[in-house]
């Protein structure tokens, strides 16, 4: 499991744009890794609409925000286009970043129990150290978590 103060597991998985993204390439600016289950999902729509709708906020601080699900790259680009979502989304369909992470997790569900993402968000600094480790996260009030971890980061 990852945990605040320790270095964020590097990795490399497509963009939306079917283009390879590593995240140690990303060093110098905070990052901001969200893990969400499925697009176009009603959390998930709740949740990547809300870091749209807080993009101004967000951006202020220079942060990359990255949300990553097991769904191709042809879904990342269905749900970013018809939500309008202004960050990257990465294709983790092998759940090789999610189980580094430690958020590819056991669930239950009407008494069936199946692996599947844990709704979690890690916000990593400059140097590529994990400042801030967000689990369980709620898709409603998500983007102002973000927000206030963000500001609190870069004011430090």
């Amino acid at each position: 499991m990852i945990r605040e103060g320790a270095q964020a597991p590097d990795f490399e998985l497509a963009t939306d744009s079917g283009e390879p993204l590593r995240l140690s390439s990303l060093r110098g600016d905070p990052v901001v890794l969200y893990f969400y289950p499925r697009d176009a999902t009603p959390g998930c729509t709740t949740q990547a609409c809300g870091i749209r709708d807080a993009w101004d906020a967000l951006s202020a601080t220079k942060a990359r925000v990255l949300g990553i699900s097991p769904d191709g790259v042809a879904s990342h680009q269905r749900f970013k286009a018809a939500y309008e979502l202004p960050f990257t989304l990465l294709a983790d369909t092998e759940h090789s970043v999610a189980e580094a992470y430690g958020v590819w997790v056991e669930k239950t569900r009407y008494g069936r129990t199946y692996f599947g993402i844990e709704r979690s968000t890690f916000v990593i600094d400059a140097h590529g150290i994990v400042a801030r480790v967000m689990r369980n996260v709620k898709p409603a009030t998500h983007a102002e978590q973000l927000v206030d971890a963000l500001d609190a980061l870069v004011s430090a």
